[in-house]
């Protein structure tokens, strides 16, 4: 995706070889023309695959996650990284380890919102180790629901998340694929 590439370009900052800071426009500053265009490709990737329900989880994959529901005419749930008062039984649960912030945490989802006949389309910011999209499509597994894909934002693909997703025979999809962080300088995987 050209409009989402320019972007981290512009105003993304390559921390090390492993981090790519793009917090003015995904995940704490949101451009909202951004994330509808992006929310539109993901639409546009997936629209004959029967979507009734996309999973994110919080927080950074909210505002693409929305934006392609809208898009796609279907619920978003996010799961929560912390169980609320409100929700003391019936979820499912997962967990998943942090690559950026170096720690685990319980996901959960209610089970009033994610059920077998659904056709679930998974939605996050970035794919790096694959643990956060593993974790959530262990609670679509959970559900007894189907797994349709993975939408990702931005995948780091010298790392292994994408590949040890597409070896299980998962459909990936990813916006744009940086295949490495160098100097400050982030190439897009084919450059």
């Amino acid at each position: 995706m050209q409009l989402l590439k320019e972007k981290i370009r512009q105003e993304g900052k390559a921390l090390s070889s492993e981090i790519l800071k793009v917090d003015s426009f995904l995940n704490h500053q949101i451009d909202p023309e951004l994330m509808q265009a992006i929310g539109q490709e993901f639409a546009r990737r997936f629209t004959n695959d029967g979507i009734t329900r996309i999973l994110t989880i919080e927080s950074s994959g909210i505002a693409p996650s929305v934006m392609a529901g809208l898009a796609l005419g279907v619920p978003v749930v996010f799961a929560r990284k912390r169980k609320s008062l409100t929700l003391q039984e019936d979820f499912y649960e997962a967990k998943v380890h942090s690559f950026t912030k170096q720690q685990t945490n319980t996901i959960v989802v209610s089970k009033a919102h994610l059920v077998a006949t659904d056709k679930v389309l998974v939605i996050d910011d970035f794919l790096a180790n694959g643990q956060a999209a593993e974790g959530l499509i262990d609670i679509v597994q959970q559900a007894g629901a189907t797994l349709a894909g993975v939408g990702i934002v931005i995948e780091k693909s010298f790392q292994e998340g994408g590949d040890r997703l597409r070896r299980k025979g998962i459909r990936v999809e990813s916006l744009a694929s940086v295949a490495a962080l160098a100097e400050g300088k982030v190439t897009f995987a084919g450059e």
